[in-house]
Parts: structure tokens; C-alpha cells; sequence
């Protein structure tokens, strides 16, 4: 099983769960959903996450995945994973409570 990672407000979630899908706020401004793999998350929580309270961090199963997931290069060599359309919640296997 192959899973890749995205931090969430906890109340975006909890409204993700009211409508039946999650679409934040990028997916609109950027066209997709940052995701990050595990060994990408402390350098995400770094630069983006570091002061955030009230956060959920979201497992998602790649294979399960409804739209289309991109590997593109976001930094020189560095490729993050990209979802283009709403994150189905049947794809997310785990919520942890998160606490940068």
C-alpha cells in the first residue's frame, strides 16, 4: 500500500466529512491538493505548519485515489505529490490528530 500525506485544518476536515469530499482552498487557487510523502512532512511542517494549531494530518491510500495524483517537481529535485481534483474520503485510510 502506497500512501502519500496532507496536513488539514481540523475544521476543513470535519466540513470535508459534512460534504462527502475534501477541497481546500488550492484546488481552486492552484489547480490541486499539496500532498507530501512521509520523508517530505518535516520539511513541509518546517516551512508551512510550524505554528498551526488545531491540525489533522490525513493518510491516503495512492491506489484509491478517484482524480488524478501527479509527482511533479516543486523545488530543483524535488517532486511532491499533486492531486488534481477533490480528495474522495473513501481514499483516506487514517486521521491523526497533529501537533507540530
Amino acid at each position: 500500500m502506497t500512501t502519500i500525506l496532507h496536513l488539514a485544518h481540523a475544521i476543513a476536515w470535519a466540513e470535508a466529512q459534512r460534504l462527502g469530499f475534501y477541497a481546500p482552498p488550492s484546488l481552486d487557487s492552484e489547480g490541486f491538493i499539496h500532498f507530501s510523502t512521509e520523508a517530505q512532512l518535516p520539511g513541509v511542517v518546517e516551512r508551512f505548519y510550524k505554528h498551526q494549531p488545531n491540525m489533522v494530518l490525513l493518510v491516503v491510500e495512492v491506489d484509491r485515489l478517484t482524480a488524478a495524483l501527479r509527482y511533479e517537481e516543486s523545488e530543483p529535485g524535488k517532486f511532491f505529490p499533486h492531486l488534481y481534483g477533490p480528495l474522495n474520503l473513501d481514499a483516506v485510510v487514517e486521521v491523526r490528530l497533529f501537533a507540530p
